[in-house]
């Protein structure tokens, strides 16, 4: 039987697929790369050859995870002028994005991360940090708007803290249930006492 070859780059995007589809699994069992290399029926030294350690997977599923979030925040916030709206489109994607991957909510609540090295949780809270920036954003344009306000507008940071929070919270809720719960349940309801 002869065996495919993969193209330069498409093994190292099958590690990362096989990596986030094992983080799916709800009992959150810590991977290791031997499990990792035996669900792609390598050996491990070929992991090796594509990642330095399981540290550079894990910063990859990051990467593709600042990637698809930033790109698509960019793409909101580029064709809607209207503040709030960009506030809930925003939160929208990043709550339906965890729906859509729910092994990459994993990796943003750092559960996956645990027993792995300090610098990924790091980068986690950067990504955080980023998502807030993005959401304060939303929050001044929709204040130089003339969007009624309770006189909070003025300082954007507690509310978009409050924000990127309630996301945060829909994300746990999701992968605590086992990923029953759906983080976009009720935001429709929720989003006039949010916003």
């Amino acid at each position: 039987m002869a065996t495919t070859r993969l193209k330069p780059g498409e093994r190292k995007l099958q590690i990362l697929q096989v990596l986030a589809q094992m983080l799916q699994h709800p009992k959150g069992e810590r991977i290791t790369t031997a499990a990792l290399a035996a669900k792609l029926s390598v050996s491990e030294a070929a992991l090796y050859r594509h990642f330095a350690s399981k540290a550079q997977m894990f910063e990859g599923l990051i990467e593709f995870i600042e990637s698809s979030i930033f790109g698509l925040a960019n793409k909101i916030t580029g064709e809607q002028d209207n503040g709030l709206k960009q506030l809930h489109a925003i939160v929208s994607m990043l709550l339906g994005f965890a729906e859509k991957n729910p092994g990459m909510t994993r990796v943003l609540l750092g559960d996956a991360l645990v027993n792995e090295d300090e610098r990924l949780q790091v980068r986690i809270n950067q990504l955080f940090d980023r998502i807030e920036a993005t959401l304060k954003q939303c929050l001044r344009v929709a204040s130089t708007q003339g969007t009624p306000g309770d006189g909070s507008d003025a300082d954007p940071g507690p509310r978009a803290n409050l924000i990127l929070c309630y996301v945060i919270g829909r994300w746990h809720q999701f992968a605590k249930s086992g990923f029953k719960r759906m983080p976009t349940e009720s935001l429709d309801k929720q989003w006039p006492l949010i916003a």
